[in-house]
């Protein structure tokens, strides 16, 4: 795996033509408060985020014209659907379950690919959580250099420096300070106290995860949010709805979001 963010360029560049890579239109409205992104959907609502019928594994196999990277047990691939360009997926290369706990091989992967490919990971472990597939795959949003990694990371780098929670939603979360440098071992332990921590249960000891769970990380936090499902009002909220970012489709009540606030609705989705 060698020079990983070009390689992602020229992958876009010969999807694109393709048709494997299908940017998602969106545009930018006024959010519940500053706090928030808000994007209203135009295209069609992709099949991934509609609720009916049987939903085949696009990972087995996945789809050669998104590959960027392969890795020991993991591939790296464009999100075939995206609303940030350069949206990229860790899957696994054999099938192993989206609801089950996060491995040791897991965290190596995610650090080979952090090294080279600054920016924002997270993860949505089952589809009360707002996971689109069963099949397991982290996700990294692309950042540059001083960029924020999302609009709350205000909120969870308070949390991690040992803050008491701002809003009820925040009682459903745990953060923890990290740095830059951190290694694969630390983040798997970081991830297994904060899993502790929300009554998630322990990889030691429980089969997986009790409850379903979003997980954000960046170079300076991680944290952790227990999900008590996946949708209120219209919206569906996965890990990015925690993250500070919100996606309108034709199903959202855009009433019920201005009266009641972005707040409100992560309180409706979190325990």
């Amino acid at each position: 795996m060698h020079d990983l963010p070009n390689r992602s360029l020229a992958v876009q560049r010969s999807a694109l033509q393709s048709g494997a890579l299908i940017p998602l239109k969106t545009n930018v409205i006024s959010g519940p408060d500053e706090r928030f992104q808000l994007r209203r959907l135009i295209s069609a609502t992709p099949k991934h985020l509609t609720k009916a019928g049987p939903k085949p594994n696009p990972f087995r196999p996945w789809d050669p014209r998104l590959e960027v990277a392969c890795l020991p047990q993991h591939v790296v691939l464009l999100n075939k659907y995206p609303v940030q360009a350069g949206h990229l997926l860790l899957i696994t290369k054999q099938w192993q379950a989206q609801a089950d706990w996060l491995q040791a091989s897991d965290w190596e992967a995610l650090s080979a690919v952090w090294a080279q490919q600054p920016g924002f990971w997270f993860f949505n472990s089952s589809a009360a959580a707002g996971a689109s597939q069963p099949h397991r795959h982290l996700q990294l949003l692309p950042r540059v250099s001083g960029q924020p990694p999302c609009p709350l990371a205000a909120d969870f780098e308070a949390l991690a420096q040992g803050g008491s929670p701002r809003w009820p939603w925040q009682q459903a979360a745990a953060a923890r300070q990290l740095n830059s440098a951190c290694s694969a071992e630390v983040l798997e332990a970081c991830y297994q106290e904060l899993a502790v921590a929300l009554g998630l249960g322990a990889a030691t000891n429980d089969e997986r995860p009790k409850h379903p769970y979003n997980l954000l990380l960046c170079n300076k936090w991680m944290a952790m949010v227990r999900r008590q499902k996946e949708s209120h009002a219209g919206f569906s909220v996965n890990a990015l709805g925690f993250a500070g970012y919100m996606l309108a489709t034709e199903a959202s009540d855009m009433a019920w979001l201005a009266s009641s606030g972005g707040d409100a609705l992560l309180d409706q989705v979190s325990c």
